[in-house]
């Protein structure tokens, strides 16, 4: 194993958020889930489900939560019915997250120009959520409901392998929480069971490289900022 490939992969990662409509081979899309299914989890228990929609299967799904999206947005009834599947975020920001989350939401709007209160572009920003960034390809995994907690830390394991072998072939990819709240939409529309619940989305792709949105890159904190040396 050569060390330098793997660590260029993870350190290369990013969440895109603008894609070419280069197509993805659906045997190399098969491949990377072969090899990130050597994910490690609990007992061997593989807790991941995997749904991938392409050409007319991704569009119509993008045409149903777009339509979606823009009825929640003039109708808080409605919006109130959709709500994410499970507590992602905190229902209270403390420090030091909350003043992560600003930086990266402050970097990321000011780089395309969207202020504050510019409701009518961060709704279009959001948007591109629900359209994939324009990738080709869309992935959305879910957990059988009977699992434990432990199932999601396993499922991070999963969805790196897949985002990391991405990266071994050229592609690109961005995690996405935001499909939580149309889980009511898609779980049946990509047939999940309802002994299924919505884990998160992906798209996945090759990454457009004059988009200025793609210039943005995250900072993380050092080492010695989260570990505890014990002698």
């Amino acid at each position: 194993m050569t060390m330098s490939v793997v660590d260029g992969a993870i350190t290369s990662r990013m969440s895109t958020r603008a894609f070419t409509n280069q197509a993805v081979p659906r045997d190399l899309i098969e491949q990377i889930l072969q090899v990130a299914s050597r994910a490690p989890s609990g007992t061997n228990s593989q807790p991941w489900r995997v749904y991938v929609l392409q050409g007319a299967s991704r569009d119509r799904l993008v045409e149903k939560a777009c339509t979606l999206h823009d009825a929640m947005r003039t109708d808080p009834e409605l919006a109130a019915q959709y709500t994410d599947e499970y507590d992602y975020y905190p229902q209270k920001w403390v420090s030091p997250f909350q003043e992560r989350r600003r930086e990266n939401g402050l970097g990321l709007y000011g780089l395309l120009g969207i202020g504050k209160g510019d409701r009518d572009q961060m709704h279009v920003q959001q948007q591109r959520n629900l359209r994939f960034f324009d990738a080709p390809v869309g992935l959305m995994f879910t957990v059988d409901r009977a699992m434990g907690r432990g199932s999601l830390l396993d499922y991070g394991t999963f969805l790196q392998s897949i985002m990391v072998s991405a990266r071994g072939h050229g592609l690109h990819t961005c995690p996405q929480a935001a499909w939580l709240a149309f889980s009511k939409i898609i779980m049946p529309y990509v047939g999940a069971g309802p002994g299924e619940m919505m884990v998160c989305g992906m798209s996945l792709g090759y990454a457009d490289a004059s988009a200025l949105v793609n210039t943005f890159h995250t900072s993380r904190v050092p080492v010695q900022e989260f570990t505890t040396w014990l002698d």
